[in-house]
C-alpha cells in the first residue's frame, strides 16, 4: 500500500478506501509454508489476505466475505469438501481447491461440493495468480454479500435473518432474532435485561425489562428442539451472554 500523507481523519478515511477497495481472498491450508509464501504473494498483489488452517478457522473467517477462497481438500477437524459445500450454502464467490489428488473421481468430487476451480499441488505462484485474476474477473454479477457466522452446527445469516441448526431452520420472531443478532455479534459481553430492552426496543418500546426473560425462554426452546448445545448463557444475577 502506498505512503500516504494526510491529517488526522483524512489519512483513516483514505486507507479505509483503499482496503475497501482491495479484492479479498481466504487461503485455507494446514501446511503453514504453503500459506506463508502464498499470503506473501497475494499481499504483494494487492490482495487483502485471510488465512486459517483448518476447516473450523476457514468456516470462522467467512464473516470477512472473501471475494475467492483457495481451499485445501486434505485438512484435519473438517475435510475441504466439507468446508465446501457449508460455504456454498450461504456464499457465492469463487472456490478454488488446493491439493496433490489428480484422480479424476477426486475432481469430479470437489467440483460437485460447489467448487469451481482445481489447482495441483505443486502449482506455479504465476499460474495460480492468474486463475485467481481470471475468476474475479468472470465474477462480474451483482452478488449479495451474506453476512453469515457459525457457531458449531448453528449458521446465522444475517443479511437473510435466518437461523439454521444441524439444516433446519429455527423460526424467531423479528424481536427475537434482534436479541439473539446482539448477544452473538457481541460474543462474551454480557447484557442486563434493561440494556438488552433499551438495544432492541428502543424508543418504541413501552413495556418492561420483564419481557426480555419471555423472549429468552421462548428462543431457547426453540434452539433446544434443534441442538443441546446451551446457545444463551445466564450470567446469574447478571444478565445473559452469547455461548457460541
Amino acid at each position: 500500500m502506498k505512503l500516504i500523507v494526510l491529517g488526522g481523519n483524512k489519512v483513516i478515511r483514505v486507507i479505509k478506501k483503499e482496503l475497501t477497495d482491495m479484492k479479498k481472498i481466504l487461503l485455507v491450508d494446514d501446511e503453514k509454508g504453503i500459506i506463508s509464501i502464498m499470503k506473501n504473494y497475494f499481499e504483494m498483489s494487492g490482495y487483502l489476505v485471510y488465512i486459517a488452517y483448518n476447516g473450523t478457522e476457514a468456516l470462522q473467517q467467512i464473516e470477512y466475505q472473501p471475494d475467492i477462497i483457495l481451499l485445501d481438500i486434505n485438512m484435519p477437524d473438517i475435510d475441504g469438501l466439507t468446508v465446501c459445500q457449508r460455504i456454498r450454502e450461504h456464499i457465492s464467490c469463487p472456490i478454488l481447491f488446493l491439493t496433490a489428488r489428480i484422480e479424476i473421481s477426486d475432481k469430479i468430487n470437489g467440483f460437485r461440493a460447489g467448487a469451481d476451480d482445481y489447482v495441483v499441488k505443486p502449482f506455479d505462484l504465476n499460474e495460480l495468480g492468474a486463475r485467481v485474476e481470471a475468476h474475479l474477473r468472470r465474477e462480474d454479477r451483482k452478488r449479495e454479500h451474506s453476512i453469515v457466522r457459525f457457531f458449531g452446527d448453528m449458521v446465522i445469516d444475517y443479511s437473510k435473518r435466518q437461523i439454521t441448526i444441524k439444516d433446519s431452520i429455527a423460526t424467531l420472531s423479528k424481536k427475537e432474532f434482534d436479541i439473539v443478532e446482539l448477544l452473538s455479534t457481541n460474543s462474551g459481553q454480557v447484557f442486563n435485561r434493561e440494556r438488552i430492552y433499551d438495544l432492541v426496543w428502543g424508543l418504541e418500546g413501552d413495556g418492561t425489562s420483564d419481557t426480555i426473560m419471555e423472549h429468552i425462554r421462548n428462543i431457547r426452546a426453540k434452539f433446544s428442539a434443534l441442538s443441546l448445545h446451551s446457545y444463551i448463557e445466564t450470567i446469574w444475577g447478571v444478565g445473559y451472554k452469547w455461548n457460541g
